[in-house]
């Protein structure tokens, strides 16, 4: 079953802007997707259409069956949404806010407060939850957000930015959680910057850019496309010329014990090592120069290159 089907959607602000020129996009029940685009591409119009925040010029969208024209109540109450910005009352106890959520949506008293307390746990804002939300860091504000939208246990997630700056550690831990409920069946739409967490928990994606999708499909097939990689290799030994090794012609010293090598696609990094260790030149450590999907994304979002890949 779809979670969410949008066909020919389209959306022109009165200042003739066209956000959206006609966009189809289906997400399976269970899937973790993301949505991805650079600023200004389309993606909170999109959400803010789906949502019911921003009106549509045309096409279709429905949440596991509903249209969102004939029967919103219905696809409304199956959303959750975790916008980019804080929009709850700054001066409300955070344990407070969640409930309050709940009765939006019908949830009884005794059942929200009981819900709350576990999502306020599983986020680690349990001991916070009588402290007015303005005290909270960026972070456990981001936390909330979640918490939030998860009181009327929606089957379909969207995620607006979620980890924009959370630092490492606690964006780890938000990874985690959000993993255990889309394996409990929540179907998760994520739209990030930070491309290694897309690449790392999502397994379908879109790409949208000057408000057209441009790629739609699982991530796996989406990286097959990268024709190359490239890794930053440091060594135990400065060497003072490039190697010349067979099948990899893109090389360059960045200092006397570290080398950057573009590895085609026909070989591996394995290959590469090999060739290194027959020339005495032994690695200690390694690292990928980008991130694979952001190196993909740039390619697919600069117009120059957009039109090669057409």
């Amino acid at each position: 079953m779809l979670a969410l089907e949008i066909s020919d959607l389209r959306k022109t602000y009165a200042s003739g802007l066209e956000a959206l020129k006609g966009i189809d996009l289906e997400v399976e029940e269970g899937d973790f997707f993301a949505l991805l685009g650079p600023n200004g591409a389309g993606k909170s119009t999109c959400i803010g259409i789906i949502s019911g925040l921003v009106n549509k010029s045309g096409g279709m969208v429905r949440i596991f069956g509903h249209s969102i024209d004939d029967d919103f109540l219905a696809a409304r109450c199956l959303l959750g949404s975790v916008p980019q910005e804080f929009n709850f009352n700054q001066f409300e106890p955070v344990q407070e806010i969640v409930i309050n959520q709940g009765g939006y949506y019908g949830v009884p008293a005794r059942i929200a407060r009981e819900k709350a307390e576990r999502y306020l746990k599983q986020l680690g804002l349990w001991q916070h939850r009588r402290e007015q939300a303005r005290r909270l860091s960026g972070g456990m504000k981001r936390r909330l957000m979640i918490a939030r939208a998860l009181i009327h246990e929606p089957r379909l997630l969207i995620l607006d930015e979620p980890t924009a700056g959370v630092d490492i550690e606690l964006r780890r831990s938000m990874w985690d959680f959000l993993e255990q409920i889309n394996e409990r069946g929540t179907t998760i739409i994520l739209t990030t910057h930070y491309l290694e967490e897309a690449e790392r928990m999502c397994r379908n994606v879109a790409i949208i850019d000057e408000g057209s999708i441009i790629q739609h499909g699982s991530m796996r097939a989406l990286l097959r496309q990268l024709n190359s990689e490239t890794f930053v290799l440091y060594l135990r030994e400065p060497i003072r010329q490039l190697p010349s090794l067979d099948g990899f012609d893109n090389i360059e010293i960045l200092d006397p014990q570290s080398i950057e090598v573009e590895v085609p696609d026909r070989l591996s990094i394995n290959d590469l090592i090999r060739e290194l260790e027959g020339r005495r030149i032994v690695v200690e450590r390694m690292r990928n120069k980008v991130n694979r999907l952001e190196e993909l994304f740039v390619k697919m979002t600069t117009k120059p290159d957009r039109e090669r890949l057409a």
